[in-house]
């Protein structure tokens, strides 16, 4: 049985305790979080609770721990963990700025603590059938991706949350952050980026909606829309079916990776290529495949116990988190200056931070 204790009570880290309690194999050890709302979740489910990480440590050491606290935080928080040996499943990003997140993800390989970061979706049956399809050939060679992250949410989500509001909690670091490891995941390393900006609806210190390029290491383009203020099902949330907090729109794609012989829809899994000579005069084959649908929350959870337990290595690493926000950086730097950004990797990232 392993002792996992999660720090941070909020929208996510109120999902990591429950699934947390529902494993066989795994104890909610406490919860650590100030706020009164999350002293009182902890009362309900009699666990205990704590201010803060040092106070955790002062009086239990759990087996692992899952940090779940405002992006802000995340350095402070992590480097606390990992300076204590705990095995930690870090939310996503793993920092609001790549030096952050070169300090945290340096901090645990040097002292060979496991570090787990939060972007869930790599564990998702639906990327990993998508994955295999790409690698697969079928598609031919890379010529194009299109995608959008648009959906709506609403006022209460920020006034529970200011931070949210504020530098570091915009739709860039929360949300767009999972488009990115996704892409890289399905299409390869990104290796430079344009973009638009705005935050015209919502009126925040943060961007609202950003239109964006990209170009991929393999030579294809890409295409990518994201705004929390549009009304709109093109978003993963609400078109894969995964999490049941969402209305699921089932016949949408939020992705379409398109080679020279075939394209592939995300996350209908739609299929569709030539079996002859590539031509727009023949009719394309179309297949759906098919996978079981399973929470990758859960999923990223049993894979955290493996890791705790020293049975296998993080699927997401430091520094892939750390890629992931260059990305980000080179996204924001794009849309200040209007010019064409190349994305540094994680090596140049290590060298010069």
């Amino acid at each position: 049985m392993l002792r996992i204790a999660v720090a941070g009570a909020g929208l996510i880290g109120r999902r990591h305790i429950d699934l947390v309690r529902q494993r066989m194999d795994c104890q909610l050890t406490a919860i650590v979080d100030p706020a009164p709302p999350a002293q009182a979740i902890a009362s309900r489910l009699a666990v205990p609770s704590y201010p803060s990480i040092p106070a955790l440590l002062a009086r239990d050491r759990p087996d692992g721990i899952i940090v779940a606290t405002p992006s802000q935080l995340h350095l402070e928080h992590a480097l606390t963990t990992i300076g204590a040996g705990l095995p930690t499943l870090l939310e996503k990003p793993i920092a609001t700025t790549v030096r952050d997140g070169v300090r945290i993800a340096r901090a645990a390989a040097g002292r060979g603590v496991p570090l787990l970061i939060g972007h869930h979706r790599r564990h998702s049956p639906i990327l990993g059938a998508a994955k295999r399809v790409v690698d697969s050939g079928i598609l031919g060679r890379p010529a194009a991706v299109t995608g959008a992250a648009m959906f709506r949410k609403p006022d209460a989500y920020f006034d529970e949350a200011p931070w949210r509001g504020e530098p570091g909690g915009g739709p860039l670091l929360v949300n767009m952050i999972h488009e990115i490891d996704s892409l890289r995941h399905l299409c390869g390393e990104i290796v430079s980026v344009q973009a638009l900006a705005s935050s015209s609806l919502r009126g925040f210190p943060v961007e609202d909606t950003v239109a964006m390029s990209m170009a991929f290491e393999s030579g294809a383009l890409g295409t990518f829309m994201l705004s929390d203020a549009a009304a709109s099902v093109s978003s993963w949330e609400l078109t894969s079916g995964e999490n049941p907090a969402y209305p699921n729109v089932a016949d949408v794609d939020c992705y379409v990776i398109a080679g020279d012989a075939g394209s592939l829809g995300v996350p209908t899994l739609r299929l569709r290529w030539y079996t002859g000579t590539p031509s727009w005069w023949d009719a394309m084959r179309s297949e759906l495949i098919d996978v079981e649908r399973r929470d990758p929350l859960e999923e990223q959870l049993a894979q955290f116990c493996a890791v705790i337990r020293g049975d296998a290595a993080p699927l997401v690493s430091g520094w892939d988190g750390v890629q992931n926000l260059l990305v980000i950086e080179a996204i924001v730097e794009a849309a200040r200056t209007g010019t064409v950004v190349a994305t540094p990797s994680v090596h140049a990232a290590i060298e010069g931070r």
